[in-house]
C-alpha cells in the first residue's frame, strides 16, 4: 500500500485562495475597486499574457488598478483549479488553472502564475503570468 499524505491548507493559503478568487470575481462584476484592492503595483511588477496565437502581451501593471473604460465588467464566470502553493516568509508563488467563460458561454483556459507579497498582513497580487490554451480533444 502506498502512504497517503494529507496536508491542510494554512491560514496563508487559504487568504491566498480567497483573494484569488476574488480577484477573478471582481474584474468580471467590473468592481474596479474591489479588484484593485487585491493588488500592489511595485516597480517590478509584470502582466504577461501569451494568447493561443502566440502572441506576448506585456500588459502594464498600472491597468490591473485602473483599467481602461469598458475593459473590465464584461460579466462571465470563472473557475480556478490546482493550486499550488509555495510561501516563502512574506513572498508567494501560485500556480493555477484557470476556465473562463464570458457570458455567451465561450471558454478560455490558461495556466496562471500569479506573485504575491504580504503588504502589512494582507496577501497582495504583483505580478502574473498567464498562457492560454487549447485542451486536448478540441
Amino acid at each position: 500500500m502506498i502512504p497517503c499524505i494529507v496536508s491542510a491548507q494554512t491560514s496563508d493559503e487559504q487568504a491566498i485562495i480567497q483573494l484569488l478568487e476574488k480577484e477573478s470575481a471582481t474584474w468580471r462584476s467590473g468592481d474596479i475597486e474591489a479588484h484593485a484592492g487585491c493588488w500592489a503595483i511595485k516597480p517590478y511588477s509584470r502582466i504577461l499574457i501569451s494568447t493561443l496565437d502566440g502572441q506576448v502581451i506585456d500588459l502594464p501593471p498600472q491597468f490591473m488598478i485602473n483599467p481602461p473604460e469598458g475593459v473590465a465588467g464584461n460579466g462571465g464566470t470563472s473557475s480556478n483549479s490546482d493550486y499550488k502553493i509555495g510561501i516563502n516568509g512574506n513572498s508567494a508563488i501560485v500556480s493555477h488553472n484557470e476556465v473562463s467563460i464570458s457570458p455567451d458561454g465561450i471558454k478560455t483556459y490558461s495556466y496562471e502564475i500569479r506573485m504575491l507579497e504580504k503588504i502589512n498582513g494582507s496577501w497582495k497580487l504583483i505580478g502574473q503570468s498567464i498562457h492560454q490554451y487549447e485542451p486536448e480533444g478540441s
